[in-house]
């Protein structure tokens, strides 16, 4: 089982949370197993990290500020919710003139990343799934035996009804805002805020108006 180094029960803003120091870069590990990991990066205004080689392929979220991606001599803007696929074994190097806090997926041999989303591109996590009328849309972005990140559009009047998860969750609210039922509370969540799900808490998800959120869920090894 992967655990989430975060608190629950909660709603949060990891930015807020992991907000830059000055003239500083600092790294945390929220979670590592052994075919994810995922760390929560700060960086101050007018700060870098230099070129890097790795061997796993990474997905790079920014929660805030500007970052600016140096990937095979290309320089890539990342706002606020938007996101870039690093190519395994491919120098990337970081800068920002804002100050920036971001989040660093890698994904290790097992991971399956959906084909839509294309290495050295920027894209928007909540752009990559549109709204319909009295649905809820859903996107698998990355899935593996033990975990699986997804995107989901809920239309105004969706949602999720009360369950349960075999694993921790995090949910990264991406548009508008929803409500969140959980171990028999409520709690609003708007864009930019998180919120994590014990394993086993039961939980279900409303939109108020329109909503998009991320998930990460993690898994038991032989759960399908």
């Amino acid at each position: 089982m992967i655990a989430l180094k975060e608190k629950g029960g909660v709603v949060f803003s990891l930015a807020q949370e992991n907000s830059p120091v000055e003239g500083c870069t600092i790294s945390r590990s929220v979670c590592e197993a052994e075919n994810f990991g995922m760390t929560y990066f700060s960086m101050a205004h007018d700060t870098d990290i230099s070129p890097e080689i790795f061997p796993d392929r990474k997905i790079i979220l920014n929660a805030s500020g500007q970052l600016i991606m140096n990937l095979l001599g290309h320089e890539l803007a990342l706002n606020e919710g938007e996101c870039a696929i690093v190519p395994a074994n491919t120098p990337a190097g970081m800068t920002t003139s804002t100050g920036c806090v971001y989040v660093e997926l890698a994904l290790r041999e097992g991971v399956n990343v959906n084909k839509a989303l294309k290495e050295g591109e920027v894209f928007s996590l909540g752009g990559l799934v549109p709204y319909q009328s009295g649905r809820v849309v859903n996107m698998d972005i990355i899935k593996a035996p033990n975990l699986k990140f997804a995107v989901m559009a809920f239309d105004e009047g969706t949602g999720l009804s009360e369950h349960s998860a075999p694993g921790e969750a995090l949910i990264f609210a991406l548009d508008g805002e929803g409500i969140i039922g959980y171990e028999g509370q409520e709690y609003h969540i708007k864009a930019g805020e998180n919120f994590k799900f014990a394993k086993n808490g039961r939980h279900y998800v409303k939109a108020h108006g329109k909503f998009k959120m991320a998930i990460l869920l993690t898994l038991e090894a032989d759960t399908e």
